[in-house]
């Protein structure tokens, strides 16, 4: 069973000869990233004005289709993050003289820094090439979201927006700390999108803001290894698709900036209503006691 699941998961000739490329690989061209990320804004957009013109009514009934959608994404977020530990382990493996003889490169400098002049192709590149394509199936959480709520933030257009663009820019550029970085977002995916599909189907969820505390550890832990990243480009003479690693720093830290922002705007608003209820009751028993004095 283990050994079907490797061969499946890192040594198919699918995987072990992949290749990105603007002929053969489907949504692989500036052209295709431009045009989905307009049309996911221009449907979001379109959406959201069309149900705020309509008559405040109950939310559209969904169904069982987000918790679906939930189960889905976090069984392909755990294969997703199975397949890149299994073939970073494979081409390390089948490397292993790179690290030991013509470089003092070890295995976890090689996850933070890619040698300069490599190429997106292999094992790990058709791990990251499934990753840029589940971006698109992270987007309908926003038409759930519109459809449900009528709501609609310029975070989630903008965070969902960048992660397609990020994802495009590792492949385009054969970017260094892809590999890291898809560990650590499937793993968060794999454990949110299940906790999502645990509520959804009625089950109790947890005493404090679970996703967005684990969104905020994700963009945490990605801002530290963007810190490694840098000093290995330093040292070691160069990382590949740098310019594409500083492009996505900065939208790193923008993504991190906003869930922080939205994370204390929601707990304060949480206090307040705490403190609007304490004010309630202590008026409520004043005016007890006030009636019972003039009784």
């Amino acid at each position: 069973m283990i050994h079907t699941l490797t061969y499946y998961l890192s040594e198919h000739p699918s995987i072990v000869n992949f290749r990105w490329s603007h002929t053969q690989s489907y949504g692989s061209t500036w052209s295709f990233l431009f045009t989905s990320i307009s049309l996911y804004l221009l449907l979001s957009l379109s959406l959201h004005l069309l149900l705020s013109l309509l008559p405040r009514t109950k939310p559209v009934p969904l169904g069982p289709i987000p918790a679906l959608h939930s189960l889905s994404m976090s069984l392909l977020s755990a294969t997703i993050f199975a397949g890149t530990l299994l073939s970073a382990a494979a081409e390390i493996r089948d490397t292993r003289w790179l690290f030991t003889r013509r470089t003092k490169t070890t295995p976890f400098q090689w996850l933070l820094c890619f040698p300069l002049g490599t190429r997106p192709s292999g094992r790990v590149f058709f791990w990251s090439y499934a990753f840029y394509l589940s971006r698109f199936l992270h987007t309908f959480r926003t038409y759930f979201t519109i459809l449900r709520r009528r709501d609609l933030s310029f975070f989630r257009l903008f965070n969902q927006s960048i992660l397609i663009l990020m994802s495009f820019l590792w492949l385009e550029f054969s970017q260094s700390f892809q590999v890291l970085a898809i560990l650590l977002a499937t793993s968060v995916y794999a454990v949110v999108y299940g906790y999502r599909f645990w509520t959804a189907i009625g089950l109790p969820g947890a005493c404090f803001p679970f996703v967005v505390s684990c969104q905020i550890l994700l963009l945490s832990c990605n801002i530290m290894c963007h810190v490694g990243v840098l000093l290995m480009h330093f040292l070691k003479g160069g990382c590949n698709g740098i310019g594409a690693w500083g492009l996505n720093s900065v939208l790193n830290a923008a993504i991190l900036f906003l869930s922080l922002n939205f994370y204390v705007k929601m707990h304060l608003r949480k206090r307040g209503k705490k403190g609007g209820e304490f004010r309630a009751i202590k008026t409520a028993e004043i005016d007890v006691v006030r009636d019972k004095k003039n009784i």
